[in-house]
């Protein structure tokens, strides 16, 4: 049996913004509604109007109070706006409960991200843990979407036979849960036995907040071809590509999924998988749109998921990205204060990226030693792995021998042993002669 569709697109369609602003909340620098803008818009709605409203609690009835819900009520019919987006989570009883006063579609902040994310998922892997977020997200809200039929199907579904297809349509969803959750299960063990396969190779990860410049700075690192929108959540799907550092140096660097305030819990488990990168990673580039005005929120939204991720104790370099957008330069002493470990550049004008590379390489070699490698003149494959690996610090040839002064990461001795059995290598330190 087929599961009736659950879809909620918002493209096309007018959309009023509304939340509800609590103590808190209300020393915003921006407009309170600006990312729900921008989200809605990139979900493909046309704004026609923003609403919020001061209080010191939420409603658990209607989430703003009673008389505001009229009044919004009234202004979606005068705008004839199709749906009304709230900026929160909203229960399944409060969406229940402002349908039925304002007579509109209502969705909340999750449901926009998640319609998103579907049309933006690609791969295999990003579909599966999008159906798999969309599928946790409707389950407890079944009956409010039988609601919704009602009024295309004459009322089939709200009593009697209705009721019985209610809980056809839960049991469905709970196997299909299942049944995406074994699939994921699978396609995590296949994405950790691949990031350990690269443990040989320096890892990096780049992480951040959402439109930050995360797939642009890639592109500049690796001389990638990202795809690179101005849009919210432009990237799902995790790419890693090769990035040479000279002298010997390179490192394989992951894109990930941008992070958002109150990112739904749900999405953050769903996209384990995607987000593994992240969890192995050698290195954190934190990207920051250091020409937001409310930066600092972002950073922290951030933070809380690399947190909730167990990434937080990762060696990290703060990369304050768009410096050609900054309108305020007082900030920058103040997150030179904050921060220990930072960079700030323009990954479109290139601004800094030889600086970011510099700071890169003085972690690289945090795992590098001092070798003395001895190995057959002949074994061009073993020299030539060298000098893509290595820095070469000095060279001679004795008796057929090549033998080499060298820096390298203690990850690839192992890898130049397998490339020559004859290879004789032993460890010394900058101050030996020779």
């Amino acid at each position: 049996m087929k599961l009736k569709e659950t879809t909620f697109t918002v493209k096309a369609e007018r959309a009023i913004l509304f939340r509800v602003m609590l103590f808190g909340d209300r020393n915003y620098d921006e407009a309170p509604l600006e990312e729900l803008r921008r989200l809605a818009e990139t979900a493909g709605a046309q704004v026609v109007h923003m609403t919020t409203q001061n209080r010191t609690s939420i409603d658990p009835i209607y989430y703003m109070g009673k008389g505001k819900i009229l009044e919004l009520s009234s202004i979606a019919d005068e705008l004839n706006a199709d749906v009304l987006i709230c900026d929160d989570d909203l229960t399944p009883a409060q969406v229940r409960n402002l349908e039925k006063v304002i007579g509109k579609k209502v969705i909340d902040r999750s449901e926009l991200i998640l319609d998103i994310f579907a049309t933006r998922a690609k791969t295999f892997q990003a579909k599966l843990q999008v159906e798999l977020a969309q599928l946790e997200y409707t389950k407890p809200r079944l009956k409010r979407m039988w609601t919704h039929l009602s009024r295309i199907e004459g009322r089939i579904g709200t009593r009697g036979p209705g009721e019985k297809q209610l809980e056809v349509d839960k049991r469905i969803i709970s196997k299909k849960i299942q049944h995406l959750k074994k699939k994921l299960g699978e396609v995590e063990k296949r994405q950790e036995r691949l990031v350990n396969s690269r443990r040989e190779f320096f890892t990096i990860s780049i992480v951040g907040y959402t439109n930050a410049g995360k797939s642009t700075l890639m592109n500049v690192l690796t001389d990638g071809d990202m795809l690179v929108e101005d849009k919210l959540f432009a990237t799902l799907d995790t790419k890693t590509s090769l990035c040479k550092l000279g002298e010997g140096k390179c490192a394989l660097i992951s894109d990930t999924v941008g992070f958002i305030q109150k990112l739904p819990h749900h999405l953050i488990a769903s996209f384990k998988a995607t987000l593994e990168e992240a969890r192995h990673a050698d290195l954190l580039l934190h990207v920051v749109d250091i020409g937001s005005s409310v930066v600092q929120k972002q950073i922290e939204a951030v933070n809380a998921v690399l947190k909730e991720l167990n990434c937080d104790k990762k060696p990290t370099i703060m990369v304050f990205n768009k410096a050609d957008t900054i309108k305020d330069e007082s900030v920058i002493p103040l997150l030179k204060n904050r921060y220990e470990d930072f960079v700030i550049i323009s990954a479109k004008t290139h601004q800094g990226i030889q600086d970011l590379n510099r700071k890169i390489v003085e972690v690289l070699e945090r795992n590098f030693i001092d070798v003395e490698l001895s190995c057959s003149q002949s074994n061009g494959k073993l020299i030539a792995y060298l000098k893509e690996h290595a820095h070469i610090l000095n060279s001679r040839f004795d008796n057929h021998r090549a033998i080499f002064k060298l820096l390298i990461d203690n990850r690839l001795v192992h890898k130049l042993r397998m490339l020559d059995n004859d290879v004789q290598i032993h460890e010394f330190t900058l101050s030996d002669p020779g």
